[in-house]
């Protein structure tokens, strides 16, 4: 690397370590703890690129942005900050931040983005927008999320495809409405629609309307016309016949389509964010789902991961849902350290949509301002279905583990039926740790595997590549 970068961060010790890479790798480092001196060493001419931290004593580095962007549109600035949430993700690149990276940051991360900077230059975007004051749409500040973060905020200026995956109750809709509510289409609908909700036979209607062709006064607008200059929300597209897929893809690729029974030709203005529970790959390979279709969908994937991949998020998003009971007229209350740390090892099969529906039972039941870890438990063992315990009862038989997975699967849907598949979503679900631990158990020989599971040796090479399972041989893998 070639060049000169300015690093401001008002952590001594975070300047020392970035200036000490970037000088190994091969750059010339000025550094300073305060936004005043970088203003002034950018409006010198100084640096070929900026690492900045947000918050310094004298100010916050995203304020400067635009200012620099005018003064130096052509200097990339690569701007860290603390304060993971998707609203700060969202602010830098409005502001015309080259990249966001949240703290504490991967060295190796750094160092690749200033060495990108160096040899390209940044993309300038419109005028910077002002800060944004609404509420978090998205709560939580893991590592687990800040990935979800920076591809959510690099899409707020396009109209990308967006293919969103993730188990239920993960907050997939809640992704969705945030790109929309925060992208170039904020002022046009938000229109979402549930595939699984919808008896197949009625899908092309709901999505196109219904038009007759004697009298064009009996119009029924689908989907696609209410969602024009906005945004359509395919949830769970797993589950769309084959038919309206063929007619879904005719209408992204040709931009118009004619209602269900007409002629008449409408354009399709919408942007399409699709989501989804199942592996959209494996109905590919068995043929229940387009492969066309996907790549068309599939333009900018946004996985979500469950909670049990971001625990630590918990007392935010626990904190989050009482005060949202509280605006719905519910108790006003708290929950202490305790109750928090027993939610933090519990397995949650419903993800955040567990939780949520776990305190909104604690904020109508728990006698006091504060919910305790005496409370939690006590309510905890009169629904054994909502939650359990990560490790599970050691004796138990695998038919009760499975019982019990889909007891809570059912409950969390309440009065409705899941989405139909769950024969081969629950097989999916056995098979990936069966052959993942067998593998593991005879150090990635697949023979010797094949011949433990009982099946052929090819099968067990298309499932390992379906599933996506790692393959190491001479050593445990799990």
């Amino acid at each position: 690397m070639e060049g000169t970068v300015i690093v401001a961060d008002d952590d001594r010790s975070i300047r020392t370590v970035l200036s000490q890479a970037l000088t190994r790798a091969g750059c010339r480092v000025r550094s300073t703890g305060t936004v005043s001196t970088l203003w002034r060493w950018i409006e010198e001419g100084e640096g070929d690129c900026v690492v900045s931290d947000v918050m310094m004593p004298d100010g916050d580095a995203l304020d400067l942005l635009p200012a620099i962007r005018r003064k130096r549109p052509d200097l990339p600035v690569i701007v860290m900050s603390a304060q993971n949430t998707v609203m700060t993700a969202i602010r830098a690149t409005e502001m015309g931040a080259y990249e966001y990276l949240p703290k504490p940051f991967d060295l190796r991360e750094v160092l690749a983005q200033v060495n990108k900077a160096l040899s390209r230059k940044p993309s300038t975007g419109g005028a910077p927008e002002e800060k944004r004051e609404e509420g978090l749409p998205l709560i939580g500040r893991s590592p687990a999320m800040q990935e979800v973060y920076r591809i959510m905020a690099r899409l707020m200026t396009t109209d990308l495809g967006v293919m969103i995956s993730g188990e239920s109750g993960t907050g997939k809709e809640l992704v969705s409405r945030a790109l929309h509510n925060f992208g170039q289409r904020k002022n046009g609908p938000f229109v979402a629609i549930n595939m699984a909700s919808i008896p197949h036979e009625l899908i092309e209607a709901e999505l196109f309307g219904t038009e007759k062709v004697q009298g064009l006064d009996e119009i029924a607008p689908g989907r696609f016309e209410q969602a024009n200059g906005g945004t359509l929300f395919l949830d769970e597209i797993g589950d769309m016949p084959v038919d309206a897929q063929t007619r879904l893809l005719r209408v992204l690729q040709d931009g118009e389509f004619t209602r269900v029974g007409g002629r008449t030709i409408v354009r399709a203005d919408a942007r399409i964010i699709a989501a989804t529970h199942q592996d959209l790959r494996a109905l590919v390979n068995e043929g229940k789902f387009r492969e066309d279709l996907f790549y068309r969908l599939n333009i900018v994937p946004i996985r979500l991961p469950p909670l049990r991949e971001r625990l630590d998020d918990i007392p935010d998003l626990a904190r989050a849902f009482l005060r949202n009971a509280e605006t719905e007229g519910l108790p006003r209350k708290t929950i202490s350290q305790d109750a928090l740390d027993i939610l933090r090892k519990l397995s949650w099969q419903g993800n955040v949509r567990e939780l949520e529906n776990l305190m909104r039972r604690l904020a109508v039941l728990c006698p006091d301002d504060i919910i305790s870890a005496n409370t939690v438990q006590q309510e905890l063992k009169a629904r054994p279905t909502s939650v359990a315990a990560g490790s599970g009862d050691q004796n138990q038989k695998l038919s009760q583990a499975i019982e019990g997975h889909l007891k809570r699967y059912f409950d969390l849907h309440g009065d409705n039926l899941p989405p139909s598949g769950l024969y081969d979503r629950i097989l999916k679900e056995v098979e990936l740790p069966l052959i993942a631990l067998s593998l593991s158990a005879t150090r990635g020989n697949q023979v010797k595997t094949a011949e433990l599971l009982g099946i052929n040796r090819n099968t067990l090479r298309k499932k390992i590549q379906d599933l996506d399972i790692r393959v190491t041989r001479g050593k445990k893998m799990m």
